[in-house]
This record gives structure tokens, sequence and C-alpha cells, in this order.
């Protein structure tokens, strides 16, 4: 049964540092963090930057290297806060568990064991307003047994009351030479043949989320075994096709909006995501040498448009069609708006 359990365990977890040190890129922070390691006067911390950089893994260790696996359970209280975000939360669980207080602090097991509890709030900006107001009653009156940890993406989304009384630790996306690194490593524990080209391929579809380039690793393993091509990294990533994303910008570009309606039908009927064929044209359009500085603005004005109508559950196939016929008036200079007959 251990065998079974130890294969299908997630690499992501099966490689998540354990150590605040081995987190990955993050050289100020782990040098700030080390630091309060040693003196085990932690404060409340909010860590914020792109998925898949280590926050969660940094406030994980933290609280393991504090309290070891004895009093870890009794010590730290994990919360997502995408699930439980509301006014309730912080009323009844948050609040319960910090109020209760510990005993004093003496070491165990080599662990310092301070004399407070953490609470780790992942993706704290999807608390509500109303949930992260009430917070800031409960960080005060339990300050002396209590320690909170602020995981989010989006720092601006976290009220100024809430992020003022906390230490902040911004969290870089991880370079391509980093990311290689440590797939490389993977793929040389799990016996995974990658060459050069699909080494690229994966740094290039996870734009610097390391979380991400494991899981498409894992899958891409367990589709097509221990050889991986980047044409099978691409095929489980949910990337669309280089060539496909080329077809609808030529079509743009002739000026023949039939043509660009057959892309745009072509794209839907192969189920291809809207939004990732949104941000893979803003990479091609924001890159292109043969494009002006004025046409690229009107073009990813139009994205952005697009981008939020889909957020907001508008139809994926007028939202492209709309965005090819823009891209069409700008590459072709045509005016923006069409003139109507009086």
């Amino acid at each position: 049964m251990a065998p079974l359990l130890q294969s299908s365990q997630p690499w992501v977890e099966k490689y998540r540092p354990k150590q605040v040190k081995d987190v990955a890129h993050q050289d100020e922070v782990v040098r700030v963090l080390t630091n309060t390691l040693e003196t085990t006067n932690c404060p409340h911390m909010l860590f914020y930057g792109p998925p898949g950089t280590g926050k969660t893994t940094t406030a994980l260790a933290i609280a393991h290297q504090l309290f070891g696996p004895e009093l870890y359970k009794s010590r730290v209280l994990e919360l997502n806060a995408s699930d439980d975000r509301g006014i309730n939360v912080v009323r009844t669980k948050i609040k319960d568990f910090a109020a209760v207080a510990v005993g004093s602090s003496h070491r165990q097991g080599g662990y310092p064991c301070p004399p407070y509890k953490i609470i780790i709030l992942d993706e704290a900006d999807s608390m509500t307003e109303d949930a992260q107001n009430a917070l800031r009653r409960t960080m005060e009156t339990y300050s002396k047994v209590t320690r909170f940890f602020f995981i989010c993406n989006y720092i601006s989304r976290i009220i100024e009351p809430l992020a003022s009384r906390c230490a902040k630790f911004r969290f870089k996306p991880l370079s391509e030479d980093i990311m290689s690194s440590r797939i490389l490593h993977i793929s040389k524990e799990e016996g995974l043949n990658l060459d050069v080209e699909a080494l690229s391929a994966l740094s290039s579809i996870s734009q610097g989320d390391l979380r991400r380039a494991i899981t498409y690793l894992q899958s891409a393993a367990r589709l097509f075994g221990s050889s991986i091509s980047s044409k099978d990294l691409i095929s489980v990533s949910g990337v669309i096709p280089q060539e496909v994303v080329e077809k609808l910008l030529i079509a743009c570009k002739s000026g023949n909006f039939d043509l660009a309606n057959k892309e745009v039908n072509n794209i839907v009927a192969e189920g291809y995501p809207v939004s990732q064929m949104l941000s893979q044209i803003l990479e091609v359009i924001v890159e292109a040498d043969d494009i002006s500085d004025e046409q690229k603005a009107r073009i990813c004005k139009k994205l952005a448009e697009a981008d939020k109508c889909l957020i907001d559950g508008a139809d994926e196939y007028l939202q492209l069609l709309d965005v090819a016929s823009n891209m069409m008036r700008a590459l072709c200079n045509m005016p923006q708006e069409f003139p109507y007959e009086s």
C-alpha cells in the first residue's frame, strides 16, 4: 500500500521545500526570515506575489521549523480564504483558535516552540472587505498569543489597516534558469528524459510559476512515459499551438473578414479556451517588430476589454470575433469606427 500512495503523491507536495532556506530564488525573503527564525520573534506577515513562487511553501516551512511535527497541529491553523472568506469564519473559526492561550515557551525535540500560535490565511485577497475589517480587532486583541500569515497574489486587495499591521514580503517570478534547475532535479529523481527544447517549452508555458511547471511535468510523465517532448508538454498544458495563433493573425492582416471569421470558428470548434487565445495573441502582438506602437495600443485595448467581458460571462465566439475585427482594422489601418451614412 505504501508504494502505491507514494506513486500517486503529487510531485508539487513531494518536492515542496521543507525549510525556508531551500525556497528557490527569493534570496531577500529567505535572509530576513532565517534571522526571524533564529530569534523566534515573529511578527504578523504578508506574503504577496505571482502564483507558484513559494509563498505558501515559505509560510508552512516557518510553522514547521518553529513547532515541529508534534505541536504543529495544535499550534497552526491553515485556512484557504477563497473557501472560508466570510465574516462568520472570522467570528468563529479564527477567533476561537486565536483566543486560546498556549503554554510557556520551551524547546521540544530541537524545535524552538515559541509561546504563540500561527494562523495561515491562504488566498487572503479573496476575503470580503467585511471579513478583513473584522480581522483588525482580532489581530489586536490576540497579538500576544497569535500571529497571522496572510498569503495573496494581489496586495492591492488587502485593506490598508491589515497590510499596515504586517511585515510585507514580495515574492518575485522565478527566472528561467531557476525553473530549469528545479525541473531538471525532479526529472533526474523521477527518471525522466527531457531534452533542451522540452525544458525551454516548459519554462515558457509556465511563465515563472514553478507549481504549474511541476504539475505539467507530472501529467506528461503519466501520459507519455519517461521520454517527454515539447509537443507532449504543450498538449497537457492547454496552451494553444502557435500555428493556430499565427493563422488567425495572418487572416486579420489579410483584411478579409470571411477568412478571419473562418479561423475564429475553427478555434471555437476545436474547444480552445478563448481567454488563453487572448493571452497568446497579446504575447505575439507585443513582441512583433512589424507592428507600430499605435497599432499595438489599439489591439491591446481591445484584448483587455474582451478579457473583462469573458470574465463577466460573455459569449466566447462573439468576443473572439470582435477581437479579430478590431485587429483587422488596426493592422490594415482602417478607421477605428466604420462610418455610418446619415
